[in-house]
């Protein structure tokens, strides 16, 4: 697989574009649970007051809330006295005047905690001993602990004008009995009490907390909205350069297949099958890109997700409820092993599964004349019924399982919201977190929860994946059999189109016995070899070691007085024009065909080979004469245009060498003898190899190989052979008469 994703380096700078979007979205998103529970704990439940120290306060009342500490110093370091506030920064449109007011200087966040922390018990200690509820009953406990001479001087003083006159002594064990009682509640409970002491002095201030309220949502909502559009933006992003990422890796692998395939000998293609090459350029790197599109937002979103989430929860959630995302984890992992080991041997079987299906399907349409005419349909519709219906099985199997996923994916996220809301709900009660506190927690474990599907669906896309990159990487690291030497040499220019066959032996790699054995002749410029012989004495396998389709297993072919294997492959096949049994056209037009060597080739040139190749009549009978389209295949033209059309394409090559492989076999006798008429006096100095069955085809040839078994039985011109060779004339008096061969 990594080999696979080696092949992303050309798209680096889009993969760390992707990367970078990531991180952006998981922070954003991980910054929204915030915002809600900012949102419900300050801006709905506590009108929009974040701190529990407040922001301005009357001297008068500050005074008063520091007697109950010993901290005042420390707590007036942080505030600025003002004399008038007209005269400073009045962002809360305070009406009072001549007042003096305590203005809360910036701090940062450390310092701030520690501001709420020092003054949200002196505050609360200060609200209950005002509150109308309390403030007498105190007052009968400081009177009941005081001498009668001071009950009568203290008994019609104010509750906090009695604080004012205790000693340091008295005052320490009247906010110890106070500290004990507080020290009971939590810091949540203290501070929202302290922030609603808060709120009254605002509204004694004159501030219009409606107002108040109203700015603090507005601003966190716009915070909010903003972190969702860079979240969103991030996303859109993430999707597009995902896409381009994935189908240009597509297009490598693709393309490295193809050409790689371009290069395979026919030892290759005999361990690949045609419907699986096509499986593994298609289907196979579809897989790929498809895991690749999802992929960057689970090897970076998912996990910065889910940890993130996890971090959150840690630091700034209570812990009761941390054994919630324990057990949803839990749950998809179980969920997830158990569809592992069912669905797991059926994704690797998907692929031969397909490569089966493809093969039925290639056969059945290449070979439709056939089953037509042996009335074969129902068989071969029942064999690839056979192959369709593994694979659906195999697919329904899988869908099946993984159907399981989602159900239960939304019965787990619904059920862990029920949960959470249920254990919070007790929590909030006892005012250990607020409400938004809840709502954010719930958030995160979505995140969390939702991560770790993300890994586990990619855990399951994987295995499929990595097959299927397993088995593009055999196509592209296989080694192939035929190669360009390491040190190539120059063909010898006063040899130009010598073929020497030298004691030549072959046999294929999975082969007991030698195919062809000490095959030993030469082919001379301005002559016409040509090789006859019984089906399977190995005529076309000697033609296909020319090209080097297949290598020698013994002895040496050369050209131009080299060695076939010690020139390149394309020096070597640019000097031969090879026409193969089977004629192939490819789709396009018939200018196309023809100018397959070199696109730029001159018109009259075409037209030149054309003639030779005995194809103007046809060509000049179309519409569209040379821009005739051509079906794939060539299914749109007979067999012996086809082969006309495959002649006037090496002929229009002009090369140095001729190789035709039994290219004559679908033209009429007339036909056949004015191509050959026309070809010799086109080919004069060139190299011509013939392979033919007819005798008439090659009865000019200045020589004649013909082959029996693997092996040179004869060797000589026609009337040489007549009286030398028994193989060639009993294939010649099976086509002629005495009188005809005469």
């Amino acid at each position: 697989m990594f080999k696979v994703l080696s092949n992303l380096k050309e798209s680096i700078l889009m993969v760390i574009v992707i990367i970078a979007l990531l991180i952006v979205q998981a922070n954003a998103d991980l910054a929204l649970p915030d915002y809600t529970s900012k949102i419900v704990n300050i801006g709905i439940q506590q009108s929009g007051i974040e701190n529990s120290a407040p922001e301005i306060i009357k001297k008068s009342d500050m005074e008063n809330i520091l007697l109950f500490t010993f901290d005042d110093d420390e707590i007036l370091s942080n505030y600025t006295l003002v004399q008038d506030i007209s005269q400073f920064d009045n962002k809360y449109k305070i009406t009072l005047e001549n007042e003096e007011l305590y203005v809360k200087q910036k701090l940062n966040n450390e310092e701030q905690e520690k501001l709420n922390e020092l003054i949200s018990k002196p505050i609360m200690i200060y609200a209950t001993m005002t509150s109308s509820d309390y403030s007498e009953t105190i007052k009968e406990q400081i009177l009941s602990n005081v001498q009668e001479e001071q009950k009568a001087f203290i008994k019609n003083m104010e509750l906090i004008d009695i604080v004012k006159t205790m000693s340091n002594q008295e005052l320490s064990q009247m906010l110890q009995s106070f500290e004990e009682n507080l020290n009971s509640l939590s810091g949540t409970i203290m501070e929202q009490a302290a922030v609603t002491v808060v709120k009254e002095e605002y509204e004694t201030l004159g501030i219009n907390m409606t107002d108040y309220q109203n700015s603090y949502l507005i601003r966190v909502g716009l915070k909010m909205l903003g972190v969702a559009f860079l979240s969103m933006i991030s996303a859109i992003g993430i999707i597009l350069f995902s896409a381009k990422v994935a189908a240009r890796l597509g297009k490598t692998l693709r393309q490295k297949v193809f050409k790689k395939v371009l290069s395979f000998s026919s030892k290759e293609f005999k361990e690949f099958s045609t419907a699986s090459l096509i499986t593994r350029s298609t289907n196979d790197i579809q897989q790929i890109q498809q895991l690749i599109a999802i992929m960057f937002r689970v090897v970076v979103y998912a996990p910065i997700m889910g940890l993130g989430g996890l971090f959150r929860v840690v630091t700034n959630s209570n812990h009761s409820m941390s054994w919630i995302i324990a057990m949803a984890l839990g749950i998809i992992i179980s969920v997830m092993i158990v569809l592992f080991i069912v669905a797991m041997p059926k994704f690797k079987r998907l692929q031969t599964l397909i490569d089966r299906v493809n093969a039925v399907s290639r056969e059945m349409l290449t070979g439709v004349p056939v089953v037509r005419a042996f009335s074969r349909e129902k068989y071969e519709e029942d064999r690839f019924e056979e192959k369709n219906k593994n694979l659906m099985k195999a697919n329904i199997f899988i869908n099946k399982t993984m159907s399981i996923m989602m159900p239960a994916l939304t019965l787990l996220m619904n059920g862990i919201s029920l949960l959470i809301i249920w254990v919070g709900g007790h929590i909030i009660d006892q005012g250990v977190i607020q409400v938004g506190d809840m709502m954010a927690f719930i958030q995160y474990t979505m995140h969390i929860v939702i991560s770790f599907l993300f890994i586990s669906i990619v855990s399951i896309m994987l295995p499929r994946a990595q097959v299927s990159a397993k088995r593009i990487n055999e196509i592209i690291e296989k080694e192939v059999s035929i190669k360009d030497p390491e040190v190539k040499k120059e063909f010898d220019q006063t040899k130009k189109g010598l073929v020497e066959f030298n004691n030549v032996s072959f046999k294929y790699p999975d082969a007991d016995e030698e195919l062809l054995t000490n095959i030993t002749f030469t082919a001379k410029p301005g002559e016409t070899t040509a090789i006859i012989g019984s089906t399977g004495s190995g005529k076309s396998t000697v033609v296909n070691l020319i090209p080097r389709f297949y290598d020698v297993t013994g002895g040496e072919i050369k050209i131009d007085g080299v060695n076939v294997k010690d020139v390149s492959l394309k020096d070597l096949r640019n000097i031969i024009g090879f026409v193969p049994q089977k004629g192939v056209l490819f789709s396009g037009t018939i200018e196309s065909n023809i100018k397959y060597s070199d696109e730029k080739m001159d018109d009259s040139q075409m037209v030149m080979a054309a003639e030779i190749a005995q194809a103007i009549e046809f060509i000049d009978s179309k519409d569209k004469k040379y821009n005739s389209e051509i079906a794939q295949g060539g299914n749109n033209v007979s067999g012996g245009q086809k082969q006309r059309l495959s002649i006037a394409r090496a002929i229009a090559k002009d090369p140095e060498i001729f190789v035709f492989d039994d290219s004559f076999s679908a033209l009429d006798f007339k036909t056949d003898s004015t191509l050959r008429a026309a070809l010799k006096q086109r080919t004069k100095g060139k190299t011509v190899i013939i392979i033919a069955q007819r005798i008439n085809t090659i009865m000019d040839a200045e020589q004649i190989i013909v082959l029996n078994e693997g092996k040179i039985v004869g060797k000589g011109t026609h009337r040489e052979l007549l009286n030398s060779c028994e193989v060639y004339r009993q294939i010649a008096l099976s086509q002629l008469s005495e009188e005809e061969l005469a």
